[in-house]
């Protein structure tokens, strides 16, 4: 399975199946992705290979030990090693190809943005150019 940030020049390959994803919650994932929860996945480091961009690669790190890899062309948030660990944390939205798993656990569902929580009464719109029109008429 491949995967490439948002302008292609960070790419990657992993070479075993994804097992299930889970997303995060809390106030940090939220930052770092500006959604309501990151999807993500770890792999073992031995199945994972950079193919390119890796010196475009910028680290943000808290004391607390958080860390943040992003493109520091395109700022896609990109895989990074998981410390004191033999795996490698993948960022789902990252994956050019269809993953059979799904998401499987969600973390930090206490600190979980209050705006987050899908009411009945929810729009859904499938994409495309209709979708957009339809989004600018309700906001």
């Amino acid at each position: 399975m491949k995967g490439a940030c948002l302008c292609g020049s960070v790419t990657f390959k992993i070479e075993e199946p994804i097992r299930n994803l889970y997303q995060c919650h809390c106030s940090l994932c939220r930052k770092a992705t500006g959604a309501a929860a990151n999807a993500a996945t770890f792999v073992q480091r031995a199945a994972f290979h950079w193919l390119s961009g890796e010196g475009l690669i910028t680290s943000y790190k808290r004391k607390s030990g958080f860390r943040s890899d992003f493109c520091s062309i395109c700022g896609s948030p990109v895989p990074n090693n998981v410390s004191n660990s033999s795996m490698v944390w993948i960022p789902a939205g990252l994956l050019e190809e269809p993953v059979a798993s799904q998401v499987s656990v969600h973390l930090h569902t206490r600190s979980a943005a209050p705006w987050e929580r899908e009411s009945a009464e929810c729009i859904r719109l499938e994409g495309g150019a209709n979708s957009l029109a339809s989004l600018n008429n309700l906001l």
